[in-house]
């Protein structure tokens, strides 16, 4: 049964505590009861909340180990908090606004919980796109000298994949790649799109090899609205266009968001997002940050 609060007010009071906060991970992690990750055995005694220790190999083990609320510095309420506010919000929230919201001292410690729930965005294992999808290009970033097309310095380049639905748009994909050759686009579109669909593209030679219906150029309108959309978004909710470095997580919430527009229950969202956060291994600040480039 999918369990979540319906309005603010009801999030406020089913997760007034830590405890509670714990008892819902517990519920989404082990739906069907706890389950040893050490040796899958169901056996266990309850230390408390969000902690036990299996019968078989003495394993303790927490709700919160494995996954990305692991050494969490902050508590859980917070996170519960951030994820609420990403998914009620229909544009999203900047961290500006997250870390005022929750009262956090330091810009990094939201900007890298924010960065943290996008990783979740994405679910593992996730299907392809099939059938007939539209694929093109998009640079961003703002204005900067030099070329413009697909030779442009200074900004990212985005490939795009849409499935074609006849009326209406169908899932997306969005994917930074180094340059418009082929060696950066046949990759990128084989792990988004499924074998033997009809990919549609512009005459462009870094697509040659692709089973693909050529159309011309500019008379892919569905990865143009996408593009429209994706650059409307980042600078209304991003105030502008993230690093090259960190680009892919922007790209994974507004998938996250797009694929999910249409949907009736928007705090159902917040069940949809704990229900694959429970489900991701911890990503550490440090993987985060990175190298920039």
């Amino acid at each position: 049964m999918e369990d979540y609060p319906k309005n603010m007010l009801e999030f406020e009071d089913r997760f007034a505590n830590e405890e509670a906060c714990r008892e819902y991970l517990c519920q989404m992690r082990w739906p069907d009861g706890f389950i040893c990750p050490k040796c899958n055995h169901k056996e266990f005694w309850f230390i408390k909340i969000g902690l036990y220790r299996c019968k078989r190999c003495k394993f303790r083990a927490s709700v919160t180990a494995g996954i990305i609320f692991q050494d969490a510095r902050i508590p859980l309420r917070l996170w519960f908090c951030a994820v609420w506010q990403v998914v009620t919000q229909k544009h999203g929230i900047s961290t500006l606004g997250l870390q005022k919201i929750l009262g956090l001292k330091r810009y990094e410690t939201t900007w890298i919980l924010l960065h943290k729930l996008r990783t979740a965005m994405v679910r593992p294992g996730r299907d392809r796109l099939m059938g007939t999808v539209e694929v093109d290009e998009t640079y961003i970033g703002g204005k900067h000298p030099g070329k413009r097309g697909r030779g442009a310095e200074g900004k990212s380049l985005v490939i795009i994949a849409v499935e074609d639905k006849g009326n209406r748009l169908g899932r997306i994909r969005l994917h930074k790649v180094k340059n418009a050759s082929a060696q950066s686009l046949i990759p990128a579109i084989k792990e988004c799109v499924e074998p033997n669909s009809e990919v549609r593209t512009d005459g462009w030679s870094g697509y040659i090899g692709l089973p693909s219906a050529n159309v011309g150029e500019n008379l892919l309108p569905l990865t143009n609205r996408v593009a429209a959309l994706l650059k409307r978004w980042l600078q209304g909710t991003h105030q502008g266009s993230p690093r090259f470095y960190y680009l892919d997580y922007y790209l994974d919430e507004f998938v996250f968001r797009f694929i999910r527009r249409t949907s009736p229950w928007r705090r159902k969202l917040f069940y949809r997002l704990i229900q694959q956060a429970v489900n991701i291994e911890p990503v550490k600040g440090k993987h985060i940050r990175g190298v920039q480039h």
